[in-house]
């Protein structure tokens, strides 16, 4: 970040050297004291960003290590059921129906003849 040049402080006690026709005192110090409100802003605004940033980069941290820490197992399940399509599964599923609700309907056929 850039260092700052001048501080609220440094703002407030800044004296002018007077001059002949020089500017409206009062009017300059109104326009100070904005220009402090406004710096006091942006230093608060800039402290709450810094904590903010900080709080989510260890957020990132964190979750980056969880997961690393969970990719193995992911990993491992992938690898066992890469081998099977979902049409595998449906075929599978069919035969087995057919094994289980056809032998009851042929016992229901044999009994009714």
């Amino acid at each position: 970040m850039a260092d700052k040049n001048l501080t609220t402080k440094d703002i407030l006690q800044k004296e002018f050297k007077s001059a002949m026709r020089g500017y409206n005192v009062a009017e300059v110090d109104e326009y100070l004291d904005m220009i402090i409100r406004d710096y006091e802003s942006y230093q608060k605004d800039l402290s709450y960003l810094q904590s903010e940033n900080e709080r989510l980069m260890s957020r990132v941290d964190e979750l980056t290590k969880q997961a690393v820490l969970a990719k193995p197992t992911q990993s491992n399940v992938s690898s066992v059921g890469s081998g099977v399509t979902n049409f595998d599964i449906l075929k599978r599923l069919s035969n087995l129906e057919k094994h289980v609700f056809g032998s009851k309907l042929d016992e229901t056929n044999e009994e009714a003849n």
